[in-house]
């Protein structure tokens, strides 16, 4: 009971954090709950919660979308979700943390010196691979995202709207690789169904947050969103 109280409290945590930034959901999420359960359920856990979160804004915000680069970063997607199915299996845990670091880290060094990215089918193509490995690696599939549709000068709304767009299919798809692969456990489903109701209020919360910010200020919060989960993370890993 103790753990599905602060996984309760770490979800409503990622998924404000997500419903203002876009993308924090599993920055969050994953390392906290790394730190209540292991981090191969972790991992799984934050994707079944993650997947209302990323719906809600989908749903919500589905105009704002841009659903063609949407579907040309999963194609990518599908593609990496097997290469990071190995990574996840054969990896241990301290390493598994440490690529979270690492990957999380790369990434804000892209928001901070505004890399600029074309957003050609190659490219997305490429994020997608990248993504779709780290998400079912390590659960953390949003920074190369972050980091490109930063790079491709999208205004806040556009940019929120077509992460979720993106996050929600690579939700279904990664979920669907663990059950095959046999990850998912009971702890994992429990954490994932207690999550299911805590991803709204979150929202509320964070979409409250969301409306007062401008573009300057949210590229802000982004990269300090960026910053404090490579540091937590690649400290963790660092003592174990």
């Amino acid at each position: 009971m103790s753990t599905l109280l602060a996984a309760a409290v770490i979800i409503l945590l990622a998924s404000t954090v997500h419903a203002v930034t876009g993308f924090g959901y599993a920055l969050v999420a994953t390392p906290l709950l790394a730190l209540t359960v292991d981090p191969h359920t972790a991992v799984v856990a934050t994707t079944m919660s993650a997947l209302a979160m990323t719906v809600t804004i989908a749903v919500r915000q589905r105009h704002h979308a841009e659903w063609k680069v949407a579907m040309i970063a999963m194609a990518g997607i599908v593609v990496g979700m097997p290469i990071g199915l190995w990574v996840y299996a054969v990896t241990s845990e301290r390493v598994l943390t440490a690529l979270i670091g690492v990957g999380v880290l790369g990434c804000t060094v892209m928001v901070w010196r505004q890399v600029k990215v074309h957003g050609n089918v190659p490219v997305l193509v490429g994020v997608g691979l990248l993504s779709g490995a780290l998400s079912t690696s390590t659960g953390t599939n949003g920074p190369p995202m972050v980091a490109a549709f930063q790079g491709m000068g999208y205004e806040p709304e556009r940019f929120r709207a077509t992460l979720a767009a993106v996050f929600a299919g690579t939700s279904v798809l990664s979920l669907v690789g663990f059950a095959v692969a046999g990850e998912v456990n009971t702890q994992s489903i429990w954490i994932g169904l207690v999550g299911l109701p805590i991803v709204q209020l979150g929202w509320y919360a964070g979409n409250a947050v969301f409306k007062r910010i401008d573009a300057d200020r949210f590229r802000k919060v982004l990269l300090v969103a960026l910053l404090v989960s490579a540091v937590v993370t690649l400290a963790a890993a660092v003592t174990g």
